[in-house]
């Protein structure tokens, strides 16, 4: 597995486990759509959450949250349009961003409450 594949995966499950935390209930984890994918899915009280997880080591001149595209932003839309349509929730949802930055010694790590909206 290459570095980059490592780092995403670590920071998957710091902002899972960041996010139960915070009393979160994952529904999914990496889930697909087509080519699409939902890093987490969550129920946060009666709201259906689902997160984009940027994750960089130190040394990265962007912020991770910076990284979410407009383009990448429709993607997510449009799997979690699927996501929905595919499910029994009826709920009110949004989207989140986890932004995680890895140092020697230790995480950063900071969660964007509705970072952005259906378009």
């Amino acid at each position: 597995m290459n570095q980059a594949k490592e780092t995403g995966n670590k920071g998957e499950e710091l902002a899972s486990n960041y996010l139960q935390k915070k009393g979160f209930k994952i529904l999914k984890r990496n889930w697909h759509y087509g080519k699409m994918e939902i890093d987490i899915i969550a129920l946060d009280d009666d709201i259906l959450v689902f997160v984009e997880v940027k994750t960089r080591t130190v040394g990265y001149l962007v912020k991770p949250e910076l990284s979410v595209s407009l383009k990448q932003q429709r993607f997510l839309i449009k799997a979690a349009n699927a996501f929905i349509n595919a499910s029994d929730y009826n709920l009110e949802a949004r989207f989140d961003i986890v932004s995680i930055v890895i140092h020697p010694e230790g995480e950063t790590i900071k969660h964007i409450d509705g970072a952005f909206l259906f378009l």
